[in-house]
């Protein structure tokens, strides 16, 4: 700062100077004249400077001073926000890491269910094949005890329909006489 100050006091006397010998130039005066005009208007800008200096330093300084502390401040509010931002970044990469390994996990459980439900499906299908393999067995045994059962009886009603029909040829009223006094001896033997 205080550089700058010396730089700018400098520069301002090199013009004031420069200006003055530029007037000077021009004008054919005595130059004893022309240094007191000079000296004066030079006093009077150095007065004028002074004044300046004196009344505008502070209120320059703690301009300056208010604009370097809010630049600060906005930087120090963006680092914090810059942090902050890294570190809702990296807490949303840790949640999406979470979630892609519950998706893996659930995935992973999903097939494993999937794959139990199949073997019970399978299992099932298996228990239901046999099942009515059995019941067919069942059926189809029943089914040939029914024709068996169905053939005895017609054998036995052709055979009795043959025995008829032969009793009908070769049965006569003698046979008939005699059966009748055979059958009515036993039932008389027996009470």
């Amino acid at each position: 700062m205080n550089v700058t100050y010396k730089t700018l006091t400098a520069a301002l006397v090199m013009v004031v100077l420069s200006c003055g010998i530029a007037v000077a130039a021009d004008y054919p005066v005595d130059s004893s004249v022309l240094l007191k005009d000079f000296l004066y208007r030079l006093l009077n800008f150095s007065i004028v400077v002074a004044i300046l200096v004196y009344f505008l330093k502070k209120p320059i300084r703690n301009a300056l001073s208010g604009r370097r502390d809010d630049i600060e401040k906005a930087l120090a509010e963006a680092i914090k926000a810059k942090e902050e931002a890294e570190a809702k970044f990296a807490e949303y990469d840790k949640k999406l890491d979470q979630a892609t390994q519950e998706i893996a996990t659930i995935s992973a459980s999903i097939r494993r269910e999937a794959e139990m439900e199949k073997q019970k499906i399978i299992d099932n299908a298996r228990e239901q094949a046999i099942k009515i393999e059995q019941d067919a067995e069942r059926a189809a045994t029943l089914e040939v005890a029914k024709a068996r059962l169905s053939l005895q009886q017609e054998a036995v009603q052709l055979a009795v329909g043959v025995a008829e029909d032969l009793l009908k040829k070769n049965f006569t009223k003698e046979d008939d006489s005699r059966l009748i006094d055979e059958y009515m001896q036993k039932v008389g033997e027996l009470h």
